[in-house]
């Protein structure tokens, strides 16, 4: 904790480094800089705007939080946005695809465990226990990466799970557990972490076959161009990539 507190006060010095007027010039009141990302990113990139902010007065941060694919279906219809993080390389592509974005950049990589209540009251201790169909287990929709994820690493241990529910997000997953509705579900170690006591976290040998890499860029039309610039900057920044990894994300 005390390594992500550090990390979040050097953030300002790493902005003012980046060279750009934004931050070296006087503030320029009212502008919003609009961040869409992936739900599996919403705790570390709330800090991170946080600190964005606090390097530039007058600007506000707001995020959009979401299913990569959704995301990206809205940015090619033309949702105004500055800076896309993805949670898989397939939806950046969607957005690049339309030539809405150029050159992302992967900056964490992510993989799965099991998420159950903290009693564990289907006594569940490997992916395998999913299988068994007296226990409802939750996954993310096929299109959504975390579900993308969950299909890749029961391929690779020869599983068929039948879910209850395919939820649209990796948080909706999440909350069918901490509900209590459901006995498990796949979902972002990263996510597990920051619902604390909340659910119990249960890693597992597959997750390694489905490690899912995330990506982030500019967006061509953003309006905001400049500060999305730093926006990516302070991301793959090394007091960023902490913040990013004391929240239990790897290493690009």
């Amino acid at each position: 904790m005390k390594k992500s507190l550090l990390a979040l006060a050097l953030l300002p010095v790493v902005l003012a480094g980046c060279g750009s007027t934004a931050t070296k010039g006087t503030p320029a009141p009212g502008r919003t800089l609009t961040v869409f990302a992936a739900a599996s990113l919403t705790e570390s990139f709330k800090a991170l705007g946080r600190t964005f902010e606090a390097a530039h007065p007058g600007v506000k941060v707001t995020f959009n939080f979401g299913a990569s694919s959704a995301l990206a279906q809205q940015i090619t219809q033309g949702a105004p946005a500055d800076v896309f993080a993805a949670a898989s390389p397939a939806t950046m592509k969607t957005v690049t695809d339309a030539g809405d974005a150029t050159a992302p950049k992967t900056f964490v990589k992510n993989r799965l465990e099991i998420a159950v209540p903290p009693a564990n009251p289907g006594k569940i201790v490997a992916l395998k226990d999913l299988a068994n169909a007296k226990l409802k287990v939750v996954l993310c929709a096929p299109q959504v990466p975390c579900g993308a994820a969950a299909i890749k690493a029961l391929g690779a241990a020869g599983l068929k799970v039948t879910p209850v529910s395919q939820e649209q997000d990796v948080k909706a997953a999440l909350t069918k557990v901490e509900l209590g509705e459901a006995d498990a579900a796949l979902v972002y170690r990263t996510d597990v972490k920051s619902a604390g006591d909340k659910v119990k976290g249960i890693d597992f040998p597959e997750s390694l076959k489905a490690i899912n890499a995330y990506p982030i860029a500019v967006l061509a039309k953003a309006p905001q161009a400049a500060l999305a610039q730093e926006f990516t900057q302070l991301v793959t920044s090394a007091p960023g990539q902490q913040v990013l990894q004391q929240a239990g994300f790897e290493a690009p």
